[in-house]
């Protein structure tokens, strides 16, 4: 009975797993090919829509920071002005453009002025520089509204004019008297003394 059964070679052999595996990656190969240029596009959009949102997000960063400098500017100027009002400086904004660069946030955000010798606070620096340079403060007037000019005596000895008595018609001995004194007094004054 043996010589019943043939012997099929193996060559000639169907292996139906294997022609069945082969089929399903082909056909698994033309589905992903017939589906990948969509797949390609929708990607490409989705890149297209997170680096604009990227370009945003950055743009909403840098304007926050502008924002925040030029509070911190306005807080600055503002903290640098009042002192120097406190101060009792006549010409804010003047003395302003003078210390304005030299002063600056610290760390632990306290405004201070980097000198020589360090670091100084606001309001010693700036009293520093008022005493320094006191052209920035207001001149100050001895004397002041009704302040009677005959109180002072004359540097040279002589009599004091009383401004009561200055009229049309005087002799002109007291005229040339009056006019001394309020050249001297004018004097006084332009030297600041």
């Amino acid at each position: 009975m043996e010589e019943t059964k043939k012997e099929v070679p193996k060559s000639t052999a169907i292996d139906v797993p294997l022609l069945v595996r082969q089929a399903i990656e082909e056909f698994t190969r033309a589905q992903q090919a017939q589906s990948e240029p969509a797949y390609k596009v929708e990607l490409q959009e989705e890149r297209k829509r997170r680096e604009q949102l990227e370009r945003q997000v950055n743009a909403l960063v840098e304007e926050n920071k502008q924002s925040r400098q030029m509070a911190e500017e306005a807080d600055r100027s503002a903290a640098i002005k009042g002192e120097l009002q406190r101060l009792g400086v006549g010409k804010v904004d003047l003395a302003f453009k003078a210390v304005k660069d030299d002063i600056a946030r610290a760390d632990d955000g306290r405004l201070v002025a980097k000198t020589d010798s360090g670091e100084v606070g606001l309001r010693d620096y700036l009293s520093g520089f008022v005493s320094a340079n006191p052209e920035f403060l207001p001149t100050r007037i001895s004397g002041g509204t009704g302040g009677a000019l005959s109180q002072k005596s004359s540097s040279g000895g002589g009599s004091t004019v009383d401004l009561d008595k200055i009229k049309p018609g005087m002799s002109a001995d007291e005229m040339e008297r009056a006019r001394q004194e309020v050249a001297r007094i004018a004097s006084q004054t332009m030297r600041g003394s």
